[in-house]
């Protein structure tokens, strides 16, 4: 006895791409991150020669994410937290 599966011609609902293609734009980011803090790296660790490479990296995450956020319904200008 042989079961056939019949497609309904069905596609994964319209949140599920979107969640997708947040998770794309997410992975991009974090590679356009890493790629920046390989390039500064050199010039950071002459300035502070303690700081690890994933320090920096982490900073670099951070002020990213800060420049985000303060963009956000504040057209772009945000006060510095102290």
């Amino acid at each position: 006895m042989h079961h056939q599966v019949q497609s309904l011609g069905t596609s994964p609902p319209r949140s599920a791409h979107v969640h997708r293609v947040r998770v794309d734009v997410d992975v991009e980011t974090e590679i356009q991150d890493f790629l920046q803090a390989v390039n500064s790296y050199p010039a950071r660790v002459a300035k502070e020669p303690g700081v690890t490479f994933w320090q920096h990296l982490s900073s670099i995450s951070a002020a990213r994410h800060d420049n985000e956020s303060g963009e956000e319904g504040r057209g772009g200008s945000r006060p510095r937290r102290q």
